[in-house]
C-alpha cells in the first residue's frame, strides 16, 4: 500500500498520528492532576488539550482515509483499516468525555472522565501497536517491490546509476 499524501518521499499519516496520541496522553496527565488535587486550572488545560487532539484526530483520519482510497484489498490494508477504526474509537471516547465536560463551568475532570480517558489511551495503545505492525509490512513490501538503493533512504536512480557516480 502506498501512501497518497507524502512529503519528500515519507508518508503525512504516520507523522500525524503522534500528535493527537501526544496530545491526549497530555490532557489525561492534566487531568490526573486536577483529580488528584492539583491547581483547578489544569482540568480547563486538558479539556483544551482533549479538543486540540480531537482536531489533530480528525486530520490524521482524513490522511487516512486517502490513504485507504485506492488501495487493494491484501492484509496490510486489512491492518491499515483496523488501524484507522481503533484510532477512531480512542478518539471518540475522547470525545464522548469532551462532550460532557462542555457545559461544565471549570470544565474539570472528575474520576470517572478520568477513567474514561485511561481506558481510551489503552484502545490507543493497541492503535500504537497496529501501527508499527502497518509500517512493518509496509516497509517489508517496499523493499520486496524495489529494485533500487532509493528505497535505503532516498538514494536516487537505479544501481546503474549510482556505480557510475
Amino acid at each position: 500500500m502506498e501512501s497518497r499524501l507524502r512529503v519528500q518521499g515519507h508518508p503525512i499519516q504516520p507523522m500525524l498520528v503522534t500528535f493527537p496520541f501526544g496530545l491526549f496522553v497530555s490532557a489525561t496527565v492534566f487531568d490526573l492532576t486536577d483529580v488528584i488535587g492539583g491547581p483547578a486550572f489544569l482540568g480547563e488545560v486538558g479539556y483544551w488539550t482533549s479538543v486540540a487532539a480531537l482536531v489533530a484526530a480528525a486530520l490524521t483520519t482524513v490522511a487516512g482515509m486517502v490513504d485507504l482510497w485506492d488501495s487493494p484489498g491484501d492484509a496490510t490494508r486489512r491492518t491499515a483499516v483496523t488501524f484507522n477504526l481503533v484510532n477512531a474509537a480512542m478518539a471518540g471516547l475522547f470525545l464522548v468525555a469532551c462532550l460532557v465536560r462542555a457545559d461544565a463551568p471549570q470544565r474539570g475532570a472528575d474520576a470517572v472522565l478520568l477513567a474514561t480517558e485511561l481506558v481510551a489511551l489503552a484502545v490507543g495503545a493497541v492503535g500504537v501497536r497496529l501501527g508499527a505492525r502497518l509500517m512493518r509490512q509496509f516497509d517489508s513490501r517496499r523493499r520486496a517491490e524495489a529494485g533500487t538503493f532509493e528505497v535505503l533512504g532516498g538514494v536516487g536512480g537505479s544501481t546503474a546509476e549510482i556505480v557510475r557516480r
